[in-house]
């Protein structure tokens, strides 16, 4: 028997080099999590949680309808990380779009598969 379709997608990505400022930014991350659930076409089921870390960074997290979106900023290693986990007709990369327009980073170094 053939293995069944994935039921959901996961995507990470890294942003290094990003600048201090913006790492710092906790409305900035709560925003950009709210665009891109709305960019990539994904049931909300509330706000954004946002944690600050040690370092002058945040932790936020957006829970979706059996799924998530989360950002980690630190601002000691000029990084931000992305995590999207999607149920598989979701196209987690458009929320990962929305963040590449927005974040000012060196580079972006991504990750997609297939969970579940």
């Amino acid at each position: 028997m053939p293995p069944a379709a994935a039921g959901f997608t996961h995507l990470i990505a890294d942003f290094s080099g990003v600048g201090s400022e913006q790492l710092g930014d906790a409305a900035l991350w709560t925003g950009l999590l709210i665009a891109a659930a709305g960019a990539a076409g994904f049931p909300t089921t509330g706000a954004p949680v946002a944690r600050r870390t040690g370092d002058g960074g945040h932790s936020v997290v957006l829970f979706l309808d059996g799924c998530h979106m989360s950002v980690h900023a630190l601002p000691s290693r000029g990084l931000l990380m992305l995590d999207v986990l999607a149920d598989a007709h979701i196209d987690a990369r458009k929320a990962l779009a929305v963040f590449t327009r927005k974040v000012r980073a060196a580079s972006v170094h991504t990750a997609e598969q297939a969970r579940g």
